[in-house]
């Protein structure tokens, strides 16, 4: 059994030759690669989180932006729908009160004629009040100025009172639904005498008055 020496520590192995500033500088390099390894180890762990927060930034902003996609789409979708919708109600009044046009027709020639009297009368005004519900409009005039948008020519004539094509009796009455023209309205119409001078407005009549009149030769 050895003894060991009091006072003696043991010290570690240091390469023959070497002076005790290279076992010092030994101890220093060997301190120093310690902690090393640690912070390596986190600065990789730090850039492989960042990647990975890149790639669920990435992934964010292509859900987001299909998500955004489908939304408009949906919208797109349903706008059409309901324009469709209005549509094919648009054209299914439209047929239906094309139908009702010929009983319309003879409520007003029998009003015209005063026969729409006693339980007649009473039926015809409701079937009118149901169509105006439906937006059905009557138009055409006697004296407006003739539309071919609008009217529908049956009869023409010349008349010397008139400075332009005019319509001046309605023959069938037109009707439209909004904007939407489902008859014309036919009418007589009437243009200006060929040759004659065009009328003198009242503008110009006032003003050859304040003027004295045209000068005399």
């Amino acid at each position: 059994m050895t003894e060991e020496t009091p006072g003696f520590e043991e010290k570690p192995d240091v390469p023959s030759g070497a002076t005790s500033d290279d076992a010092a500088a030994s101890a220093e390099s060997s301190e120093r690669e310690g902690p090393a390894a640690p912070a390596g180890d986190a600065a990789a762990k730090i850039a492989g989180l960042t990647a990975q927060l890149d790639q669920v930034r990435t992934a964010l902003n292509e859900r987001t932006a299909d998500l955004q996609r489908l939304q408009a789409e949906y919208q797109n979708y349903r706008r059409r729908v309901e324009r469709d919708r209005i549509t094919v109600k648009e054209i299914a009044t439209a047929s239906l009160l094309t139908e009702l046009l010929p009983m319309l027709d003879d409520i007003g020639r029998a009003r015209d004629h005063g026969e729409l009297v006693g339980g007649f009368k009473s039926v015809a005004e409701s079937l009118e009040t149901a169509a105006a519900k439906m937006g059905l409009q009557q138009f055409g005039k006697e004296g407006e100025p003739f539309d071919p948008t609008i009217h529908e020519a049956l009869m023409h004539s010349y008349a010397p009172d008139v400075t332009e094509t005019t319509c001046v009796a309605v023959l069938q009455p037109g009707y439209r639904i909004g904007e939407r023209t489902i008859r014309p309205a036919r009418v007589a119409v009437a243009e200006p005498q060929p040759g004659a001078a065009p009328a003198t407005s009242k503008d110009e009549t006032a003003n050859d008055e304040e003027s004295g009149g045209p000068d005399e030769g």
